[in-house]
Protein backbone atom coordinates (compact mmCIF):
# COMPACT_ATOMS: atom_id res chain seq x y z
CA UNK A 1 0.00 0.00 0.00
CA UNK A 2 0.94 3.30 -1.07
CA UNK A 3 0.48 6.52 1.90
CA UNK A 4 1.03 10.20 0.72
CA UNK A 5 0.79 11.74 3.95
CA UNK A 6 -0.25 15.49 4.86
CA UNK A 7 3.68 16.51 4.89
CA UNK A 8 4.12 15.63 1.04
CA UNK A 9 6.28 11.89 1.87
CA UNK A 10 5.24 8.92 0.05
CA UNK A 11 5.43 5.61 1.95
CA UNK A 12 5.49 2.14 0.52
CA UNK A 13 4.31 0.06 3.67
CA UNK A 14 5.46 -3.10 2.08
CA UNK A 15 8.90 -1.89 1.55
CA UNK A 16 9.32 0.70 4.39
CA UNK A 17 7.58 -0.83 7.44
CA UNK A 18 8.50 -4.15 9.07
CA UNK A 19 5.42 -7.06 9.25
CA UNK A 20 5.27 -5.83 12.97
CA UNK A 21 4.60 -2.15 11.82
CA UNK A 22 2.10 -2.75 9.23
CA UNK A 23 0.18 -4.69 12.00
CA UNK A 24 -0.02 -1.41 14.25
CA UNK A 25 -0.94 0.31 11.31
CA UNK A 26 -3.77 -1.88 10.66
CA UNK A 27 -5.28 -1.44 14.30
CA UNK A 28 -4.86 2.65 13.82
CA UNK A 29 -6.12 1.96 10.38
CA UNK A 30 -9.58 1.46 12.69
CA UNK A 31 -8.74 3.44 15.44
CA UNK A 32 -8.48 6.37 13.18
CA UNK A 33 -12.24 6.28 12.10
CA UNK A 34 -13.51 5.55 15.91
CA UNK A 35 -11.90 7.34 18.29
CA UNK A 36 -13.71 10.30 19.98
CA UNK A 37 -10.76 12.06 20.81
CA UNK A 38 -6.92 12.52 19.64
CA UNK A 39 -5.98 11.17 23.27
CA UNK A 40 -7.97 8.11 22.47
CA UNK A 41 -5.91 7.72 19.72
CA UNK A 42 -2.78 8.19 20.84
CA UNK A 43 -4.11 6.21 23.63
CA UNK A 44 -4.74 3.07 20.84
CA UNK A 45 -1.79 3.41 19.10
CA UNK A 46 0.51 3.38 22.58
CA UNK A 47 -1.59 0.35 23.60
CA UNK A 48 -1.04 -1.33 19.58
CA UNK A 49 3.13 -0.63 19.92
CA UNK A 50 3.29 -2.42 23.42
CA UNK A 51 1.24 -4.91 22.21
CA UNK A 52 3.05 -5.96 18.75
CA UNK A 53 1.88 -8.31 16.44
CA UNK A 54 0.09 -11.11 18.42
CA UNK A 55 1.54 -9.69 21.67
CA UNK A 56 4.88 -10.92 20.65
CA UNK A 57 5.86 -7.36 22.66
CA UNK A 58 6.97 -3.79 22.20
CA UNK A 59 7.20 -2.55 18.31
CA UNK A 60 9.56 0.12 17.53
CA UNK A 61 8.33 3.22 15.55
CA UNK A 62 10.58 3.46 12.24
CA UNK A 63 11.00 7.13 10.56
CA UNK A 64 8.13 5.88 8.02
CA UNK A 65 5.94 4.53 10.87
CA UNK A 66 6.03 7.96 13.09
CA UNK A 67 5.42 9.54 9.51
CA UNK A 68 2.71 7.54 8.85
CA UNK A 69 1.02 8.31 12.63
CA UNK A 70 1.14 11.94 12.50
CA UNK A 71 -0.78 11.86 8.82
CA UNK A 72 -3.65 9.62 10.85
CA UNK A 73 -3.45 11.66 13.84
CA UNK A 74 -4.16 14.85 11.62
CA UNK A 75 -6.77 12.67 9.80
CA UNK A 76 -8.08 12.21 13.27
CA UNK A 77 -8.30 15.61 14.40
CA UNK A 78 -9.74 16.80 10.95
CA UNK A 79 -12.90 14.39 11.28
CA UNK A 80 -13.34 15.05 15.24
CA UNK A 81 -13.53 19.29 14.01
CA UNK A 82 -15.74 18.77 11.81
CA UNK A 83 -13.62 19.31 8.50
CA UNK A 84 -13.83 15.58 7.11
CA UNK A 85 -17.06 14.16 7.69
Amino acid sequence: MIINTVDGKTIDTEADLTSEERHVLQKLFLWETMSDSIEQFRRKKGEALAAGWNNSGQVSESPALKSIISHLEKKVMDRISGKIK
